[in-house]
């Protein structure tokens, strides 16, 4: 029989455990809202903030991505990686056609259709990584509604740190014509681009999903569009806001890329 001391200590050791884990997700959650990818701005995230450290297929952190948020602060240390530690995979698609790249998710389909004759290297990293089956079952981890307006996917840990151990190069940012005198261009609603660490050439897996016109600096490529359902399965989602409330952070309607396809159209 369990004494009445016996359960008060038995309480006490579950109230601690709880504490601690609410520690640790406060440190982690600070963490990532010091890591931040405005190019040539320093940022400060909201609470719940995501940052994008790119890390190879096995695991190991070696280089860091993330998309912005855009309230320009003190000077804050953003990671760099001077060489990839993988390498890039080799040019496996036809570099003239289209290709079609379909996140199958919980929240509904999202087709984004991807012109390899403007990112040839974007488009082959996703196909490699999508026939690797590397997106499925991965979390989109964060959502922004305040400033910037975008759905960030594609780190296989959910948590805003993974990547695939290689960079790929920027590729077609003049698309979105000149930079205007605040150094931002819009990227229109529909817009599919790569994430990065605010640094040239640190593109990885991570890319976001652009929901309503959104000014950035031109640093992110932009390789696809979505459909008109996958647009409105990503403003759903932003409509049911983030996570406790926060403006940049993780949204509140949690989003599962269950499959990720990569097909020539």
């Amino acid at each position: 029989m369990v004494t009445s001391d016996q359960r008060r200590r038995q309480l006490a050791r579950e109230k601690y455990a709880r504490q601690q884990e609410r520690r640790e997700e406060r440190r982690r959650k600070a963490k990532q809202r010091n890591i931040v990818i405005a190019a040539s701005l320093a940022v400060v995230l909201a609470a719940g903030g995501a940052v994008y450290a790119s890390v190879a297929l096995t695991g190991d952190s070696k280089d860091s991505d993330s998309v912005a948020g855009d309230t320009p602060t003190t000077a804050a240390p953003t990671p760099t990686q001077s060489e990839s530690a993988a390498p890039e995979p080799k040019m496996a698609v036809d570099a003239k056609a289209t290709y079609t790249m379909t996140l199958k998710t919980n929240e509904g389909d999202i087709a984004i259709a991807m012109d390899a004759a403007k990112t040839p290297r974007t488009v082959n990293s996703f196909h490699h990584l999508a026939a690797k089956k590397y997106f499925d079952g991965s979390k989109c981890h964060r959502l922004t509604t305040d400033g910037i307006f975008v759905l960030q996917c594609g780190d296989p840990t959910g948590q805003g740190t993974g990547g695939p151990g290689y960079n790929i190069p920027d590729e077609n940012l003049d698309a979105l014509g000149k930079a205007g005198a605040d150094g931002k261009v819009t990227y229109p609603a529909g817009t599919v681009a790569m994430a990065n660490t605010g640094q040239p050439g640190t593109g990885g897996s991570q890319f976001f999903l652009v929901y309503k016109d959104s000014k950035l600096p031109p640093s992110y490529t932009p390789f696809g569009k979505m459909d008109a359902a996958g647009l409105k399965a990503v403003k759903d989602v932003a409509a049911a806001g983030g996570v406790d409330g926060a403006s940049d952070g993780a949204p509140k309607k949690p989003v599962t890329v269950e499959k990720a396809t990569v097909a020539k159209k």
